[in-house]
């Protein structure tokens, strides 16, 4: 053993890490030890996946995990076979928390924290943090580590506070020890219990039954003496050893489909991904033929914190006869399906597949458009059979079901557009497109939308004037996505999709078009005089056919809605966009009796009326003022002035 001990700081995301495990208000803290049976696991899969392809690692190298109480000396031991850790993977695995969401995972344990509940269970797993959860019983936790790709062996230790120490040990065998070493019971923490036979065998059962490796355990058992005959003499025992192994190790996957009940796929779900609830999901998928794998497919009931990040990475497990091969194996997923998790295990695939050569296996496509289709009919019986639950679903995930058909240029509409519902102006709660195509009124030949922030912004547009006043349905669109997918969409049972503040939306009656066009050549001076005044802003003013209580309104040209025009100008990078403008005025509204007055009276001032128009206008749709001081001016005077 060498006589250098070498001391490190934490890093200081560690550091807070630690504080929160230390002085952790968690009740659930026994699942330190689901943490560190887990972290045993993935360095057997790696030594196991790495041995395929090194040969200087042992093929038939027998892969487990023990677990060792001592009773005496209070600790608690977890050793695995597997690959161990070099130097600078202990620096890098232990010294620090290497997840580029380190400072994201803080802050959700803080805020768990302070809210008294027992979320840890989700954040602690879903961070790939576990090794820290152990500071949560351990006054001080050893490492002790050798890795096949370096001559030497090391000890990590730390009490969990400001720095830890790396020293070279004497190991033969490859692998990690961890040493954890409990605090003193207190009357509200019995940290001993951890090293009751009962109590490791009941948590091995609970969160690590279906780890592949066996977890053993030596376990002592006092049995009766027995006399030659074989009959048990009364009050005489003997102690006998056990090595026990505490796990079925039967992948639930590996099992007949009809074995297993929808109660053991969400307990398989909650404990292999760290979650409180159910899942929206659980499907067990068998198929044998031309290409035979099973998989397990979740959807979850709650986003992943970074589902919207660029750093998040979609894909299920791919196992191979049972042999672990990646994590996160995008390829089995379409992207607009990235929330589902999930593993896929065929004989099919070779066992040294490479990453490049999976991407251009047929086999793996096929595997993926089956799961895609299954996931679809799981979605589809949903909706049919649960619609509140379906409801809750699409308020997740709703944004990329929408993004599935708006992304390669709608090619998967017709798979997905009946899964999609929406808000609309005659109904409280969600319709489909299908239940709006069977309620449109008999001549109705248009789908009609409108876009905002919220149905109550969207139900005060004065472009919904028209719409109540004839009954016409409007589907509500509050996702910057939504247009888009109805633009791919393009046509539902031959009817086209329309937004409400179209140019060319014709809702009205034959008479109120006469009234317009009469009213029209009476007044063309004053058109053509606030034409003539927003001639750079827009590009017509007109009297409208579709307000009944609103003044004013703007009406979008042929090619893009307003709706789109934002969504488009929030995207980053983006170059700015502007569809075209049209100006319509009630002609029925006082406004334009006052209006016509400032006319006849004092034509100069008409300036001033038409820019205040349209910028009113601009409020009412939502659209940004080209200059707020300069229309803030306008109103003062305009009171001033009408106050004289």
């Amino acid at each position: 053993m060498s006589d250098k001990v070498e001391t490190k700081e934490f890093k200081t995301e560690s550091k807070r890490l630690l504080d929160l495990m230390i002085h952790s208000i968690y009740s659930n803290k026994e699942i330190f030890l689901r943490e560190l049976i887990s972290n045993a696991s993935d360095a057997n899969d790696k030594y196991h996946y790495l041995s395929l392809t090194n040969d200087k690692l042992d093929k038939t190298k027998e892969l487990s995990i023990r677990i060792t109480p001592d009773k005496k000396n209070r600790t608690l031991t977890i050793e695995d076979t597997g690959i161990g850790m070099t130097y600078e993977e202990i620096n890098k695995n232990l010294g620090t928390i290497a997840s580029s969401g380190s400072a994201e995972f803080i802050k959700k344990l803080e805020e768990a924290e302070k809210s008294k509940n027992d979320e840890s269970i989700d954040i602690i797993g879903q961070f790939g943090v576990g090794f820290y959860s152990a500071f949560m019983v351990a006054k001080k936790v050893e490492v002790e580590t050798k890795s096949p790709f370096s001559d030497k062996a090391y000890r990590f230790s730390s009490e969990g506070e400001d720095s830890y120490t790396v020293e070279e040990i004497e190991k033969e065998d490859n692998g990690s020890k961890v040493i954890v070493y409990l605090r003193d019971d207190t009357e509200e923490e019995h940290y001993s219990s951890y090293l009751e036979t009962y109590e490791i065998e009941g948590l091995v059962k609970k969160y690590s039954d279906y780890v592949r490796y066996p977890i053993k355990m030596l376990i002592t058992k006092t049995v009766p003496d027995r006399d030659d005959k074989g009959e048990i003499i009364k009050d005489k025992t003997h102690e006998e050893i056990e090595d026990r192994v505490l796990n079925s190790m039967i992948p639930l996957w590996k099992r007949n489909k009809k074995d297993v009940t929808e109660e053991q796929l969400n307990d398989f779900y909650k404990k292999k991904y760290y979650a409180s609830e159910d899942p929206f999901v659980s499907s067990f998928v068998s198929v044998e033929g031309d290409i035979s794998y099973n998989a397990l497919l979740f959807i979850p009931r709650k986003a992943p914190y970074d589902l919207y990040s660029d750093k998040f990475e979609k894909g299920l497990q791919l196992y191979t006869k049972g042999v672990f091969i990646m994590d996160k194996c995008k390829d089995l997923l379409p992207d607009y399906l990235r929330f589902v998790k999930g593993l896929v295990d065929s004989s099919d695939l070779s066992l040294n597949i490479s990453r490049e050569i999976l991407q251009e296996s047929p086999d793996l496509k096929k595997i993926s458009n089956n799961i895609e289709k299954k996931i679809i009919k799981e979605l589809e019986a949903m909706k049919k059979n649960d619609f509140a639950k379906y409801k809750e679903f699409f308020e997740t995930y709703g944004q990329f079901l929408k993004w599935g058909i708006y992304d390669n240029y709608g090619m998967k509409k017709d798979l997905l557009q009946d899964l999609l519902i929406y808000k609309s102006s005659n109904h409280d709660d969600y319709i489909t497109l299908r239940q709006y195509f069977e309620e449109k009124k008999a001549d109705q030949k248009t789908i009609y939308y409108a876009t905002g922030a919220s149905k109550e912004a969207i139900m005060n547009l004065p472009q919904m004037d028209a719409m109540k006043k004839n009954e016409f349905d409007v589907l509500i669109l509050t996702d910057n996505i939504d247009e888009f997918a109805l633009q791919m969409i393009n046509k539902y049972e031959d009817m086209d999709f329309k937004p409400i503040t179209a140019a060319d939306l014709d809702v009205s009656s034959a008479e109120d078009k006469k009234k317009v066009e009469d009213l029209k050549k009476e007044q063309e001076p004053l058109l053509n005089k606030l034409k003539e005044v927003l001639k750079d802003k827009v590009e017509d003013v007109r009297f409208s056919t579709r307000l009944v209580d609103s003044p004013v309104c703007l009406a979008s040209s042929e090619g893009m809605s307003f709706g789109m025009e934002k969504a488009i100008n929030e995207l980053p990078n983006q170059e700015k966009v502007k569809t075209g403008r049209i100006l319509e005025l009630n002609p029925n509204h006082d406004l334009l009796k006052a209006i016509e007055k400032v006319y006849a009276n004092n034509p100069d001032d008409i300036n001033e009326y038409a820019s205040l128009l349209f910028n009113q206008a601009l409020l009412i749709e939502g659209l940004p003022l080209e200059n707020p001081s300069e229309f803030s001016k306008q109103m003062v005077d305009l009171m001033i002035k009408s106050a004289k």
